[in-house]
């Protein structure tokens, strides 16, 4: 499905790709070259895959202003940049297969090349001849979103007292903060008014949750064979949806003992595998599931009130993708 969006989106697309690289370009040969090998494993590039139909589809346009390219671009090199640095402080080894920069060059230089691509995405957007100072506001909502997210998920993992609220919260700054930003920012960029607004950021906010959620039931679901190993998130005192689901139907002394079990993770890391029996002998995996499909049926419902259109379709599918995607 990707690749057909990247079909569709031909030229747009390729226009994206070509100014993150060229934004990314430096005379230090070690910088110039690791930014290289991160762009060689590139992920899903979810972020500016969405904002580019985002802005077709509000605008009807199959070439769109180069403020939607910037915006895109933005949204991918912000994206990366968060990833080396929570590699850092998740002390990663591994991301999409292959070492994480961290691992190979250290965590000092694993946070400079992430400042680097934080810096040349707020340029790509300050580039903007219109609406620049309005986004960079937006993406700067994203970065708070992330840094308050990241601490409020070290301050539950150390207490072990993560509620649903915290969870959704943490999830929002996280993860789906950025996917309203990809949003919000390509409709900006074609002059959607604000009624449209408002659906983008419905679906984009509700898709982003709905990523996260499965993010955090493929860390019971998961192995070897779907590209997640189990128990990450577990490892890291993480109390997530399918823990919370199971906890709903047992007392509060076997909820203490549980969130107990979470915490002690460290000196007895068998705690993974009986949390994760726990989960699934309570049903907290089809707890998560069943929340995943209601914030995935939500996204669609949002997409309702933007014309009929290919791209259209395809943030449709994007948002099935998630619920269906095993890795």
């Amino acid at each position: 499905m990707l690749d057909r969006i990247k079909t569709l989106l031909g030229k747009d697309w390729t226009r994206t790709m070509d100014l993150i690289q060229s934004s990314l370009k430096s005379d230090i040969g070690l910088l110039d070259k690791t930014n290289a090998s991160i762009l060689s494993n590139g992920g899903k590039q979810m972020r500016p895959l969405i904002s580019l139909l985002v802005a077709r589809a509000c605008s009807g346009k199959t070439t769109l202003p180069e403020d939607s390219v910037r915006f895109a671009a933005a949204s991918e090199l912000l994206h990366n940049a968060t990833l080396l640095h929570d590699d850092v402080a998740d002390s990663s080894s591994v991301r999409r297969g292959v070492p994480t920069i961290m691992s190979l060059l250290g965590g000092p230089a694993s946070v400079l090349i992430g400042d680097f691509w934080l810096v040349r995405a707020m340029e790509c957007i300050l580039a903007s001849s219109d609406s620049g100072h309005d986004v960079i506001r937006i993406f700067a909502k994203t970065l708070s979103d992330l840094a308050e997210g990241e601490m409020l998920q070290l301050q539950k993992a150390s207490s072990g007292d993560t509620t649903k609220d915290d969870y959704y919260r943490i999830i929002y700054n996280k993860t789906a903060s950025l996917f309203e930003a990809s949003g919000i920012s390509a409709a900006i960029s074609v002059g959607a008014p604000e009624t449209i607004l408002k659906a983008v950021r419905e679906y984009c906010v509700d898709l982003g949750i709905a990523f996260q959620i499965k993010d955090d039931l493929l860390d019971y679901l998961g192995g070897d064979d779907i590209g997640k190993p189990v128990g990450v998130d577990l490892k890291e005192g993480k109390i997530t949806l399918p823990l919370l689901g199971a906890l709903e139907s047992v007392g509060k002394e076997e909820e203490a003992r549980v969130r107990r079990m979470v915490m002690d993770i460290g000196s007895c890391p068998d705690n993974i595998m009986a949390i994760r029996e726990f989960v699934f002998s309570h049903n907290g995996q089809e707890y998560a599931s069943a929340k995943l499909a209601e914030f995935v049926h939500r996204a669609i419902a949002a997409l309702d009130i933007l014309p009929d259109s290919e791209e259209k379709d395809y943030l449709s599918e994007i948002a099935g993708f998630t619920a269906r995607r095993n890795k």
